[in-house]
């Protein structure tokens, strides 16, 4: 283990946290949320709990874990939904060239992240605004991965397209904005329509939405293309689901623009979010959302993580009964499991 990994290998899943918070204001708004969900969709205590067991399969399963879980396989790739994603190749050459040089002991983790923001910044000529979110992920690849993992993955990532090739205030601008309702638009009230903008690791797109209809049921009607190819999770749609009751923690999401125009988290959002350990924040509009649960009122952008579980019973520790809303998942075999998982059996 070098010097590097020594020293971020002593900070907790709580720290990561907290320095992730401590740091918003010096991350540009385009990436604010974004890194926040990276952190949720990776998290250190899971990997650890895995890591430590006997028999990670059977660990796995306990956790009623579906997906691709192994951060290893999406060292690249994981953090394409941020802005910063563009200076990878630099913040991943600045790591690795640091990694084994790394002299000083007892560094608080934001001077770690600062000092490769800095260097980072000066090599591509950017805002550091505009590349600590992508400095801390790469930090934290490199606590979970290890060097090797980390220096064999693609060093290089393709030019941005679309909305991505603006600047970062661009893109929260049109993040920002609904779909045009035609010149008779304001007397619209239930036939107003949106998009849904979506990114996972392999695959992105968009598709419409109606007023207050459920995300799941809109991405359900998107046939463009065979989604159970690119993840088994994916039945209908680009969003993976099993239930659409709140009971699998299939559909959940990050919200990287647009989360003040979705529905409020009801009750059993709130429950199955603590059950499953996806680390929801008490907000009304908060940044992870399940997908089957969530009504649109506007244009949304979301991401999609490339796993789902229910660890919050064994991992975090928070669950003392059984919370999943029960009767209407039509996964039988995945309810079971589910249960185990809730009851820590």
């Amino acid at each position: 283990m070098t010097n590097l990994e020594t020293q971020l290998s002593k900070f907790t899943e709580a720290d990561w946290l907290a320095a992730v918070e401590e740091m918003q204001e010096c991350v540009h708004a385009v990436d604010r949320d974004a890194l926040r969900i990276w952190f949720r969709f990776y998290p250190l205590d899971l990997r650890k709990y895995i890591a430590n067991a006997d028999d990670q399969a059977v660990a796995m399963q306990g956790l009623a874990m579906q997906g691709d879980f192994d951060l290893a396989n999406h060292i690249a790739t994981s953090h394409n939904f941020l802005f910063g994603h563009r200076y990878w190749p630099a913040v991943k050459c600045k790591i690795e060239k640091i990694a084994g040089e790394y002299k000083t002991e007892d560094a608080l983790l934001l001077d770690i992240i600062k000092e490769v923001g800095i260097a980072v910044a000066e090599k591509v000529k950017a805002d550091r605004s505009n590349v600590n979110a992508i400095s801390a992920i790469g930090l934290a690849t490199l606590a979970q991965v290890g060097l090797e993992a980390f220096s064999a993955a693609n060093g290089e990532v393709a030019e941005p397209k679309g909305i991505m090739s603006k600047s970062p205030d661009a893109i929260v601008a049109e993040r920002a904005k609904d779909d045009s309702q035609g010149v008779l638009g304001f007397l619209k009230s239930i036939d107003k329509k949106y998009s849904v903008a979506f990114t996972a690791c392999d695959y992105s797109g968009k598709f419409p939405v109606v007023e207050n209809q459920q995300v799941t049921h809109a991405a359900a009607q998107d046939r463009s293309q065979a989604w159970q190819e690119k993840d088994g999770r994916c039945w209908e749609g680009p969003i993976p689901v099993e239930c659409t009751a709140a009971s699998c923690g299939t559909c959940w999401v990050g919200v990287i623009g647009g989360k003040e125009k979705l529905g409020d988290v009801t009750p059993r959002e709130r429950r199955a979010m603590i059950t499953f350990g996806y680390n929801q924040p008490e907000d009304e509009k908060p940044f992870l959302r399940l997908a089957c649960q969530t009504f649109a009122h506007g244009n949304a952008t979301i991401v999609i993580p490339p796993w789902n579980g229910v660890f919050g019973k064994k991992v975090r520790g928070n669950v003392e009964d059984i919370v999943l809303e029960p009767n209407t998942t039509s996964a039988k075999r995945l309810r079971e499991i589910v249960k185990e998982a809730v009851s820590g059996e």
